[in-house]
């Protein structure tokens, strides 16, 4: 094919490109008027970097989608500056390079987010921190990473700094204080939440833009930017149109390793391997199994609590998601962050073909697994296969019967260590329904409390953390 030729094809793909803009503008009008009838703001920072992510997902060749980022971050700040267009207002981006799109919101947006975030201060301030602290751009990730974005991002981010602090000396007799009630419900950790205040107060009243500036930079490298940086945990949304993205898991449980009774040896090799791993040395996929309720998946709420601070963060990824582990792992690469991805009851019965998917994902592929990314999974099973009578009979049938034993052990084999989680003996049970109820304050004897919680065992399952919470909640409920 010549360069004309080629040049030929270009142009109908650019005539498919304008016809489906032409398309997309007119359904930003529409989004502008639902946004007029429901007092919407413009401008939703989470939403646009939710799908930027989602847009990265989609890209059939993980080196394109820096480029299609780019493109649709343009794309979308044309569609807010229609949308302003229709609604009348004035377009507040206007010369803005790293945040183009940013407009100070009602009070009421104003003090609906940070309402939601447990915040308090000067809410227009706030709005904006918030805003800035969940923006991706090439200043906030280079500052997660190294705290200094280089000259010349650093100069177009004052720029960009002291257009918005004007913005908000401009709004500041608009604006107001807000004091909340219980910033502990809010849906960020409190040194989060201790962070955003304290950006919020040096936009607004910093002695001078490099100041604030300052500010922002060092935000960025301690806490991160966009979504990973403000939580602990995360879940895949999964869209069949429009791809995947990181969805924070807001009600995340408190959990930490002093709350599980015993299971002492399997703590210390679990966080062995993490803070190996969180210090930048070798570190393994990791399988725990056992018996159900024995603690497995409290041990991986335990550790993104307790490794949160050193940059650790959890992706649950459920079983029907694992097609999309190579996109979402080739995009967590060049994260200034750990990742663990969190495989819950994982097994596959014998008809199920995922888990040869899965182990090239795990190790075997072409693609080198990054160094910030681990895999811990969960199984009531050490093999994660499931095998019957009727297979060894096949077996014997097979002229190659051990290759098809390796194929079915292969998977638990690609976990580098794998920590078994047994059943409590009545002493460790005791110990752990006396804990739970001491947390309780409940008003039994102990010889009664035991007494019951035997009882409780031999009908709900036997001996297990789990059936012990159970015991407890159901006490709890009937002497309240």
């Amino acid at each position: 094919m010549n360069l004309e030729e080629i040049r030929t094809k270009i142009d109908t793909v650019d005539q498919e490109l304008l016809d489906l803009f032409e398309t997309r503008l007119a359904l930003s009008r529409q989004v502008a008027e639902y946004k007029r009838n429901n007092s919407l703001p413009v401008y939703d920072a989470v939403r646009e970097q939710e799908k930027l992510g989602r847009i990265q997902a989609m890209c059939k060749s993980p080196g394109d989608s820096p480029y299609a980022a780019d493109l649709f971050a343009h794309i979308m700040g044309l569609s807010r500056k229609l949308q302003y267009g229709v609604l009348g207002e004035k377009t507040q981006d206007s010369g803005l390079f790293l945040w183009g799109g940013f407009q100070l919101p009602g009070r009421g947006e104003a003090l609906r987010c940070a309402y939601e975030h447990g915040l308090s201060g000067d809410l227009n301030a706030l709005y904006t921190a918030i805003m800035l602290a969940y923006h991706e751009d090439p200043f906030s990730l280079a500052c997660e990473k190294r705290g200094d974005a280089g000259a010349s991002l650093n100069s177009v981010a004052l720029h960009d700094i002291s257009l918005i602090r004007s913005m908000l000396r401009e709004r500041a007799s608009g604006s107001m204080e807000f004091i909340h009630p219980k910033p502990e419900e809010g849906c960020l950790s409190e040194g989060v939440r201790n962070g955003i205040e304290s950006l919020a107060e040096s936009l607004l009243h910093g002695s001078t833009d490099e100041e604030a500036l300052k500010s922002l930079s060092e935000f960025y490298l301690r806490f991160g930017a966009g979504i990973p940086g403000m939580h602990r945990a995360f879940r895949l949304s999964e869209d069949g149109k429009t791809g995947d993205c990181l969805v924070p898991i807001q009600a995340f449980p408190r959990t930490c390793f002093d709350d599980l009774v015993g299971l002492q040896s399997q703590k210390e090799r679990l966080m062995e391997n993490t803070d190996a791993f969180l210090s930048g040395k070798k570190a393994n996929n990791v399988l725990l199994y056992g018996d159900a309720g024995t603690g497995k998946s409290t041990c991986i709420k335990a550790l993104a609590n307790e490794y949160y601070d050193r940059g650790l963060r959890v992706i649950e990824v459920y079983r029907h998601q694992y097609r999309l582990l190579p996109p979402l792992i080739e995009g967590l690469r060049r994260r200034n962050y750990h990742f663990v991805l969190y495989l819950d009851d994982l097994s596959f019965e014998e008809f199920e073909t995922e888990y040869k998917y899965l182990k090239a994902v795990i190790e075997g592929g072409l693609s080198e697994r990054p160094g910030n990314v681990l895999i811990y999974a969960t199984s009531n099973r050490r093999h994660l296969i499931r095998e019957s009578f009727k297979d060894r009979q096949e077996r014997d049938e097979d002229l190659h019967s051990n290759d098809t034993v390796q194929e079915k052990l292969s998977l638990s084999g690609r976990f580098g260590i794998s920590i078994y989680f047994g059943r409590p003996d009545k002493k460790e049970y005791n110990e752990i329904v006396k804990r739970l109820a001491g947390s309780e304050e409940l008003s039994l004897s102990e010889e009664l409390l035991l007494a019951e919680a035997n009882k409780w065992e031999l009908t709900h399952g036997g001996r297990s953390g789990r059936a012990a919470r159970q015991f407890v909640d159901y006490l709890s409920g009937i002497h309240d």
